[in-house]
């Protein structure tokens, strides 16, 4: 197979890679926003909870939570096609680190500004809105960039499911044709697309810094 086609066919599955990244991206940020204010509140028991959450999802292998939820969950009765899989099982895990890298943020805020906001009469609903979340936000982009661009790289994971997203189809022209150029250009793809999501991000950055 030519150059060319072999691009065409390894596009073929960037589409999938597409719907999965932009499912887990739409989803999980704001899943990790509710549980970081969750891991922030005055109850102990909604923090060791949230607490609980993320160490299963951070402290266990992508791929393990991938394999449980794809092939796991059937022992139960509970049987889910490979695309609701995989976005439930990158939703689940990137909201944990959202939650963390958001809680992060939201404590290192100067508790001098929310005594300020008790002085102008904002409850503790329209200071996390105004005040807090804007700038646990803003100083969130840089950690955010980097699960953006781990996430890019994580969705390959979802072809060991069975899946043809582009991995997979290199892998298949690999074994059909005994060539390295398809993981070439695999891996040239990922870094496109990995280094269009740095820019972004980095404008961003450059737009919302905050200058103290």
């Amino acid at each position: 197979m030519e150059t060319q086609g072999m691009l065409i066919y390894i596009l073929g599955g960037l589409k999938l890679t597409a719907l999965l990244y932009i499912a887990t991206g739409v989803l999980a940020l704001p899943l990790g926003l509710f549980l970081s204010l969750g891991g922030v509140s005055k109850s102990v028991f909604v923090r060791r909870g949230i607490a609980l959450y993320t160490w299963i999802f951070r402290g266990s292998p992508l791929l393990l939570q991938l394999f449980f939820v794809y092939y796991g969950l059937p022992v139960m009765g509970i049987t889910l096609t490979p695309f609701t899989a995989a976005s439930l099982t990158f939703i689940l895990n990137y909201s944990a680190y959202t939650c963390e890298i958001l809680r992060g943020c939201i404590q290192s805020i100067p508790k001098g500004q929310y005594e300020a906001s008790r002085v102008l009469g904002m409850n503790y609903f329209k200071t996390m809105r105004h005040i807090i979340l804007p700038q646990a936000l803003r100083m969130s982009l840089p950690a955010l960039s980097n699960e953006a661009v781990n996430l890019v790289k994580d969705t390959a994971l979802i072809s060991s499911i069975g899946m043809a997203e582009i991995l997979r189809n290199s892998k298949e022209i690999v074994a059909r044709d005994f060539t390295i150029m398809p993981f070439i250009l695999c891996g040239l793809i990922y870094l496109a697309v990995s280094s269009i999501i740095i820019l972004i991000f980095k404008k961003a950055e450059d737009k919302y810094e905050i200058i103290y």
